[in-house]
């Protein structure tokens, strides 16, 4: 077999296995141990927050920080359209319904028509926002820094302190980006809305396999997040429980992997931007389309690398281009399919989606592992520029 350049594989390269065969050996491999309580220190130390609080996944602390916005049956809240689907189905466990908001040219949600559907959809009323529709109460935004693309925070916050709204940062793609100019200069993914949520899958920038963790504006908040996370345990001696609570503890396992993660992250993230660079210059006079950049003023993780296809070039179907490549020996993917168009979702309120469905055809997310080496970009560039002008001339 050739040269395969995969998407996003983990990247193993320091103390993994010696603290994971520690946790072992101690015999605390469960929802208890000190890999838990070191990874949300080492953490709470990088995001220069109080606290954080370590969860099975992602989506768990989505759930969680919906929960503690106290997001009830009936409520509405605001998510994006571009996006995995887990950050949108948590508002589902809380039987509250989504309204999907189109994005900017970041990929992020665009503040503008944000600010829209507040002024024209909504009523304002002493108690909070209404929609006019159906007269639901909107409590929440769920903000994705897609790609690790930071979204426009500035513009975002001043429309949620102006209509009374929750902000819940989906930072799961963007561990380490933060911003460099303006309001927030200084300040991570996560730390900026009510809650930060993120994710330590397998292909993000630093794994635990699975897992996640939360981030809270309100000390008390995280709290209550890790009490309801670990069972809602009021009694340890006699198991008694006041609040109904969930499983959503990360293990000690995991925390083993991802306290050694957490001291590479780094290095990780200069890799990540430096292999950015080096695609950029590659493509700069690419004739099928161009390299999407990250937002001014901020300085990111740069964890996925979204090329913008040329339509009035190539004319060829994502999956065709995506199939073409893999069979070449690079493993690419699209964005995801429009949340608002898939069928658990069909029936919710969309408001006014246009550039989210333009870049949904034209966005193709390059390889960007951690341990990818320079030759294997321009690999990937030479494969890459040769299947579009291939399916262009077809």
């Amino acid at each position: 077999m050739g040269k395969f350049v995969p998407l996003s594989i983990p990247n193993f390269e320091g103390n993994e296995e010696k603290y994971v065969l520690d946790a072992v050996h101690q015999g605390w491999v469960s929802t208890g141990g000190a890999y838990i309580t070191q990874l949300e220190e080492k953490m709470a130390e990088f995001l220069n927050v109080p606290m954080t609080v370590a969860c099975q996944s992602g989506t768990a602390a989505l759930h969680l920080a919906l929960m503690e916005c106290g997001v009830q049956p009936g409520d509405c809240v605001i998510v994006p359209t571009v996006t995995f689907i887990a950050a949108v189905n948590p508002v589902k466990y809380q039987f509250a319904s989504p309204v999907f908001m189109d994005c900017d040219d970041s990929l992020c949600m665009d503040p503008e028509k944000l600010r829209l559907f507040c002024e024209t959809e909504c009523e304002k009323k002493a108690d909070g926002l209404y929609r006019k529709a159906d007269g639901s109460k909107v409590k929440a935004i769920v903000v994705v820094h897609v790609f690790g693309n930071l979204a426009d925070m500035e513009r975002i916050m001043q429309i949620a302190d102006q209509y009374g709204l929750k902000v819940i940062e989906d930072a799961t793609e963007a561990l380490g980006s933060k911003f460099t100019e303006g309001k927030y200069a200084g300040q991570y993914a996560g730390t900026i809305g009510d809650f930060g949520a993120y994710s330590f899958n397998g292909n993000k920038i630093i794994t635990t396999g699975g897992g996640g963790a939360l981030t809270a504006k309100d000390l008390n908040a995280a709290k209550h997040a890790k009490y309801i996370s670990t069972q809602a345990k009021d009694d340890v001696h006699y198991y008694i429980h006041n609040e109904v609570g969930y499983n959503y503890r990360m293990t000690n396992l995991q925390g083993a992997l991802g306290v050694a993660q957490m001291e590479e992250l780094p290095e990780f993230i200069e890799r990540k931007q430096k292999n950015y660079s080096v695609y950029r210059e590659l493509l700069q006079d690419s004739k099928t389309g161009y390299l999407l950049p990250f937002r001014e003023g901020t300085e990111s993780n740069k964890w996925f690398y979204s090329y913008v296809l040329d339509r009035n070039v190539v004319k060829a179907e994502l999956r065709d281009i995506i199939t073409e490549l893999e069979k070449e020996g690079v493993q690419t993917r699209a964005i995801w399919g429009l949340i608002h168009e898939q069928k658990p979702y069909v029936d919710c309120t969309a408001f006014q989606i246009k550039k989210a469905k333009e870049y949904s055809r034209r966005v193709i997310n390059l390889p960007c592992s951690t341990n990818l080496k320079e030759e294997d970009i321009v690999f990937v560039v030479q494969v890459l520029q040769r299947v579009l002008e291939k399916l262009s001339q077809a």
